[in-house]
């Protein structure tokens, strides 16, 4: 393969590496916006928080894994909570409480890191058997970006089993469609709204553990990687799992080809994907006009 070509692969693979992490966290963010009606503005703030979790693990155990495997969990433990005990209360009060609470949540997250952890970058390293480049077919390939696409892959199939093949994701979705209905079947739909907003906490913290060996953690990591992703909900279109799948395909490629060849207009090559996408379909992609 000619280094021309090479050089195009080379950059739609870190694409959809970025991608895949931008799918994570707005899946999660459009789980519950979808399912719950709350727009959740803490989603991102929890993504950082994960990753810090996974830099502390890492530095107690110095093992990657167990911090894959814990910091979400964690994380996601965090997400039950502040449903269970605020937003569960002022949901009632329509979107304006909850944004105000979620906003002042994210604050105070923000607030904590820096007291635990300070201000400064924190390297956080991938585990050796993902470092390093890989052959396929005569070219080399970074191994953790192939990780990350197969991660985020293995997620959404995961994903899409539990909501469409399980008595659970029945359930939900059955929930959302009449949960007055199904709470006087005998279901526990404030437990089942609170399993929904922990699982899609759990996905932000996901992508908060695989990014932090790409881009280190700092307080502001919410903040550089949550626009991207708020943008990905806006332009799929709200509650879409699929629009925030091909979004986010789209938006990881803009980035990485702009980068590369239109590296003063890069930054703004996905606002004006957004603004052009909102022209013609303001409810996004896939969203459905209500």
């Amino acid at each position: 393969m000619d280094p021309k070509t090479a050089m195009y692969v080379a950059q739609g693979i870190h694409g959809l590496a970025y991608g895949m992490i931008l799918f994570l966290i707005a899946s999660g963010l459009n789980m519950i916006f979808g399912m719950m009606g709350i727009l959740n503005l803490a989603h991102t703030a929890f993504f950082m928080l994960s990753a810090y979790f996974c830099y502390q693990f890492i530095t107690w155990t110095g093992s990657f894994w167990l911090a894959l495997l814990l910091a979400p969990i964690i994380t996601a433990i965090f997400g039950i909570l502040l449903e269970r005990l605020i937003l569960r209360k002022v949901h009632v009060g329509g979107h304006l409480p909850e944004l105000i609470v979620t906003v002042g949540f994210g604050m105070v997250i923000l607030a904590a890191v820096k007291i635990f952890w300070g201000t400064e970058s924190l390297p956080v390293k991938m585990p050796p058997v993902l470092e390093g480049l890989v052959i396929i077919a005569g070219m080399e390939y970074p191994v953790y970006r192939l990780f990350v696409i197969g991660l985020a892959l293995l997620v959404l199939l995961f994903m899409a089993l539990l909501l469409y093949k399980t008595r659970l994701g029945k359930i939900v979705q059955a929930a959302v469609s009449d949960a007055d209905m199904v709470n006087a079947l005998g279901i526990n739909i404030p437990l089942v709204f609170m399993v929904v907003f922990g699982v899609g906490t759990w996905l932000g913290g996901v992508a908060g553990v695989v990014i932090a060996p790409i881009l280190t953690v700092f307080p502001g990591l919410d903040g550089q990687v949550g626009m991207d992703a708020f943008m990905v909900v806006v332009t799929g279109g709200f509650g879409s799992l699929m629009g925030a799948f091909i979004v986010s395909i789209i938006f990881g490629l803009l980035s990485s080809y702009g980068v590369q060849f239109f590296s003063a207009l890069a930054p703004v090559l996905m606002f004006a994907f957004m603004a052009i996408v909102l022209a013609i379909r303001p409810m996004g992609l896939f969203g459905e006009r209500e």
